[in-house]
């Protein structure tokens, strides 16, 4: 017979009749304890895994904690050139003072912050007026993440909500929306058998952007009103048969969005917040900012006129002032309400860096265990059909991502950008993070009658992430 001994909130307990063959057990806790806060230290060398319930209430147990950040004294610590890394700092203060808005940069490598350094301006103008004072960037300045709220709302959702078995990958949107589905009249079907697995590789067959808020461009599936918005998803003809190519898609991410609203039972950004961020200790990585106590100049701001490109554009309730602290993407800010599972999400380098360390770790960060490495490559592994998509994460599996990873990333490199100038990559082989948060749209539209969306910012290095994300691989110690 093995005795097993164990303390329990720094009490010491046997447990007896025990085999070589048991590896779980069970027991009642509650003389013990009085909070639900357990912690335990096994004394046996071998393993075990002690399931504890105290009083109903569902306890971590994973006894281990998992690394969390911390200062480098210097970057040579964990292999980066001090040197080298000064010259990144030149190529976006070269770009600042020719005019590009502002950034920040954030790189974590073994589990060390090696630098969080921000550059230029949060604020430059008011609509097209140069602001006589800018408003300096700073280390906590809060950025819309645009589509990296893909990544780091809805896939950490899912990849928790998978991890603990709430969610199938291979189940149906229908199964959890049964008027999700084909219509007689539709020319191109799929929609009664669409996993979330194809929406999520982004194979779904959706267009890219149906701007739902734009009646001129939506006709039919227009709409201002979150409780509508699924509705007029569900009436979106499909483009191309489903699974035959991939179409990167925000409606693929809006419909994940509600599902996870549907599973949890709560919106997207109650339960991402309290489920996600709030556990992992993160205080500036939220839905709507300026409903929760912010203030527009704690924000980088985007674009100069609102959503009129410089006021070319037009729509029903169209924003024309200065963009800071609210989503810019149409979509999400009038079709969703500021909340919507392809944007929306607001955050720093700082909370960032957390949550890419939380992926370099397996699955968690500090006490807090999110989900699993077998979670995490289900979901970077490459796609079949396109090696540089896994599960909504972006890949570095060809040459075509050096725009994103720069020249020198590890091919299972996963990360994602945002539309208004943010980057963030991954690298296991690594242990390496990288978080570029910046404002480049919020500069003026060079030729709005040519190309509404392309800005002066989008045209300086910082802005094109090749250079910033090339440069510091370069400044690793060979």
């Amino acid at each position: 017979m093995k005795v097993w001994t164990f303390y329990l909130n720094g009490r010491r307990f046997k447990l007896a009749r025990m085999t070589r063959s048991i590896v779980t057990s069970a027991l009642s806790l509650a003389l013990v304890t009085t909070t639900g806060s357990v912690s335990y230290a096994q004394t046996n060398a071998e393993k075990t895994s002690i399931q504890a319930e105290v009083n109903g209430m569902k306890q971590n147990k994973h006894s281990d904690s998992f690394p969390m950040l911390s200062k480098v004294k210097r970057p040579e610590e964990v292999g980066f050139s001090s040197e080298k890394l000064k010259q990144i700092d030149e190529l976006i203060q070269q770009d600042v003072t020719n005019g590009f808005p502002g950034a920040v940069l954030m790189i974590i490598k073994d589990g060390k912050i090696v630098k969080n350094t921000a550059y230029g301006y949060s604020k430059k103008y008011d609509r097209l007026s140069p602001l006589e004072h800018p408003q300096k960037m700073k280390t906590n300045t809060m950025f819309d993440l645009a589509s990296n709220t893909k990544m780091y709302a809805v896939n950490f959702a899912l990849q928790h909500l998978v991890s603990i078995g709430k969610i199938d990958l291979n189940s149906t949107v229908q199964s959890y929306f049964p008027n999700f589905k084909d219509k007689s009249t539709d020319i191109i079907k799929g929609k009664d058998t669409l996993r979330l697995i194809d929406i999520l590789h982004h194979t779904a067959g959706f267009p890219a952007d149906p701007q739902y808020h734009n009646p001129t461009v939506a006709g039919s599936l227009y709409t201002q009103d979150r409780n509508e918005t699924f509705e007029k998803i569900a009436e979106t003809p499909l483009e191309y048969v489903p699974g035959t190519k991939n179409i990167y898609s925000d409606v693929d991410y809006m419909i994940l969005g509600f599902i996870i609203e549907k599973v949890t039972g709560k919106r997207l950004d109650d339960y991402v917040e309290n489920t996600i961020y709030k556990p992992l200790g993160l205080k500036q990585t939220m839905f709507t900012p300026l409903q929760k106590g912010f203030k527009p100049k704690d924000f980088a701001a985007t674009e100069l006129m609102g959503n009129s490109r410089d006021g070319i554009i037009s729509f029903p309730n169209i924003r024309t002032y200065t963009i800071q602290g609210e989503v810019h993407d149409e979509k999400a800010y009038y079709s969703m309400g500021g909340v919507s599972g392809h944007a929306g999400l607001f955050s720093t380098t700082s909370d960032l860096a957390v949550l890419l360390q939380v992926m370099l770790n397996g699955g968690g960060y500090g006490k807090v265990k999110l989900f699993d490495q077998k979670t995490i490559d289900q979901f970077s592994a490459p796609s079949d059909l396109n090696p540089t998509y896994g599960l909504g994460w972006r890949r570095n599996g060809s040459p075509s991502m050096s725009s994103t990873f720069g020249l020198y990333a590890s091919p299972n490199a996963i990360g994602h950008t945002g539309w208004v100038g943010t980057l963030t990559i991954i690298d296991p082989d690594n242990n390496l993070g990288i978080v570029l948060l910046t404002n480049k749209k919020h500069s003026p539209v060079i030729n709005p009658l040519i190309n509404p969306n392309k800005f002066v910012g989008d045209d300086f290095a910082t802005g094109q992430y090749k250079a910033v994300a090339t440069a510091v691989y370069e400044a690793l110690i060979k």
